[in-house]
């Protein structure tokens, strides 16, 4: 009885994910607009009533691809970094992994173009959602740091999305009339300007030495 109900559980799993990975491939394909459950079913080689066996719709299956996407976003920043980083090295690498993961992404390129060209709202969510979970992963980040007494006191969200900004200016805005920045540089700018304002002995009111 336990063996039969192990195998029905996995079962159920490989089709699950079967149908997970035909629906990126078509949202990758045709974006979330146009892609429609008939293509899923056709895609992942099951009859569509299948598909609503695991979501309720297009949309809830949408949300899990996204939130898979912010896990692996999350585990591929997380293999970056090492314990002997420093508190802005270990910034840099995961926000550079986060960076790389969205902009590279054939889903998240698709989705970026949907949204440039029709402004679809589930999908303008969905990338604010992207985004979001890297401010939360730096968040995150800095409240360890704060722990540790690596970093003064300071308010952890602001701070994260400050840090986030700075990336993204000096990653893509920067890049787009000027050399690309390597990134050496960029943790040396990340250094001069975060870093020696969350640098114990700093004032953060003033910017003096206490």
């Amino acid at each position: 009885m336990v063996n039969w109900l192990i195998r029905e559980f996995e079962v159920s799993f490989l089709k699950k994910q079967n149908i997970l990975q035909a629906a990126t491939k078509s949202f990758t394909i045709f974006g979330y607009k146009a892609t429609t459950m008939s293509q899923i079913a056709k895609q992942a080689n099951v009859v569509k009533g299948t598909i609503y066996t695991f979501f309720k719709n297009k949309e809830e299956l949408f949300d899990e691809i996204i939130n898979n996407l912010i896990t692996e976003m999350k585990f591929l920043a997380e293999q970056s970094i090492h314990d002997e980083d420093s508190f802005i090295e270990k910034a840099h690498k995961g926000i550079e992994v986060f960076i790389a993961f969205h902009n590279e992404h054939e889903l998240t390129i698709k989705l970026l173009q949907e949204q440039k060209e029709i402004g679809t709202t589930i999908v303008h969510d969905a990338l604010k959602r992207l985004n979001h979970s890297i401010i939360l992963y730096i968040q995150k980040k800095i409240e360890e740091a704060i722990a540790k007494k690596e970093i003064v006191d300071c308010d952890p969200e602001i701070t994260a999305l400050v840090m986030f900004r700075l990336y993204t200016t000096l990653k893509i805005d920067w890049e787009k009339e000027h050399e690309v920045l390597s990134p050496k540089k960029i943790t040396e700018l990340f250094n001069f300007y975060i870093l020696n304002g969350l640098s114990k002995g700093q004032d953060l009111g003033s910017g003096r030495k206490k």
